[in-house]
């Protein structure tokens, strides 16, 4: 498939000015396109991402990618989403932001040998004058087209200052000077973005007499209903490790519902969407799914090198989802070695001698002689409350056996509770 047709597959596409004239763009030309990013704060969080994990498949398609951090529209305050107007940062403050942002966006846009650029808007917003600004572009917008868009509607019985109002027009005044500089023809954002998006396409096709276009990306939700990017008790979870550490970050992906799994790998990691339907199959491993989905996404925002870090911890804490690897995947969490992730576990040996009965050994007593209960009985009880599982299989019989067959190369792993968990190997 076409990178149109990839972004449409993977849920990217939410609304388009001419679909067929973007993927026609998209499939005859090397596009420069354009996403913008307010500098509100000093890091990004999850719900940032989806625009960044669009702008990394165009870039692998070849286009190229213009990040612009807006160092001037954050001055004014993007009305959209929001019910009243985001408090006044200072210069000072605005200037620090840009910077934490564009290190943080570098490190999924690769801009080397002119792959991409990044440009700061305050670089022309702040040197035009406001009548030359009202001269230039005033006669252009639509009063009346403005007060239709969504993000001042909305706006419009809680009050809308000035100030906002504006900030559709510096938008789109943004796309006007990216279009006459730098040859952009698209722009890509949030679907609350839509108006402010359409006005730029509109201001670069009476201004400068060219074809752009626009398009926007849906809006995700978790599950109840919520923006997606917070944690179970409503905290964002951010770039920044000193706001939300990288075991903190994977454990967010890793703990994500069941049924959104499969979207989420679509967006957030960049395997093959048929690898990904196989994964995330409702019949197969989800939790071994959500290993892969947390850490591919860790990879993307802190390394390989965290990743694995990350993923080893989590596999010594709560148990891995597929100690075999039996999930095939062309994921790298594939290459971390089984005597790495194996070394993180508690381990104890069991003498062969104990199998030599070939009806095997209790699974209860196998718990004792893990060290991970009392007695015979503390393991029957623990079975039959669901907390028992070898190799990620949950045990439900109370006097279920293990034999040497149930020993792969030598190993089990024997999980009592969510945190306690041995690795058995046989003498």
């Amino acid at each position: 498939m076409n990178i149109y047709q990839e972004l449409k597959a993977r849920g990217f596409c939410y609304q388009q000015t001419d679909e067929e004239a973007i993927e026609k763009l998209l499939t005859t030309e090397q596009v420069k396109f354009y996403v913008g990013f307010d500098p509100t704060g000093n890091s990004l969080h999850v719900g940032h991402l989806l625009p960044v994990m669009a702008m990394r498949l165009m870039q692998k398609a070849g286009h190229i990618p213009i990040v612009l951090v807006g160092g001037a529209t954050a001055q004014i305050g993007d009305p959209s989403g929001r019910i009243s107007a985001r408090p006044m940062m200072t210069l000072e403050t605005i200037a620090e932001n840009v910077r934490c942002l564009r290190a943080q966006l570098a490190r999924f846009i690769d801009a080397s040998d002119g792959r991409a650029c990044f440009v700061n808007n305050a670089d022309w917003l702040c040197k035009i004058g406001y009548i030359e600004m009202l001269r230039e572009v005033g006669s252009i917008f639509s009063v009346n087209r403005m007060l239709a868009q969504e993000s001042v509607k909305s706006r419009l019985e809680n009050g809308l200052s000035f100030l906002e109002f504006n900030y559709s027009i510096l938008q789109g005044y943004d796309f006007y000077v990216l279009n006459r500089d730098y040859d952009c023809k698209l722009e890509m954002g949030g679907q609350d973005q839509w108006g402010n998006m359409v006005a730029g396409t509109e201001l670069v096709r009476r201004k400068a007499g060219n074809e752009v276009h626009c398009m926007t990306i849906p809006l995700l939700m978790n599950s109840n209903g919520q923006k997606f990017g917070k944690t179970a008790g409503g905290t964002n979870v951010w770039l920044d490790v000193n706001r939300t550490s990288v075991f903190d970050y994977y454990q967010f992906w890793r703990n994500c519902d069941d049924a959104q799994v499969e979207k989420l790998m679509l967006y957030f990691s960049p395997l093959p969407i048929d690898e990904i339907r196989r994964i995330c199959d409702p019949a197969g491993n989800v939790n071994r799914a959500k290993e892969i989905l947390a850490y591919e996404a860790t990879c993307l925002a802190h390394g390989e090198a965290a990743a694995r870090e990350a993923f080893v911890a989590a596999g010594r804490r709560f148990g891995f989802a597929d100690p075999e690897r039996k999930v095939a995947t062309t994921s790298s969490i594939f290459e971390v070695e089984t005597s790495a992730v194996a070394a993180e576990l508690p381990t104890v040996t069991v003498e062969r001698a104990l199998f030599a009965d070939p009806a095997g050994v209790t699974v209860a007593k196998l718990l004792v002689l893990a060290g991970l209960c009392k007695s015979n009985s503390d393991g029957r009880r623990l079975i039959q409350g669901g907390a028992v599982a070898i190799d990620d299989v949950k045990v439900t019989d109370p006097v279920a056996v293990v034999t040497t067959e149930d020993f792969h190369e030598g190993s089990l792993t024997l999980r009592a509770g969510k945190k306690n968990f041995r690795k058995v190997l046989l003498g």
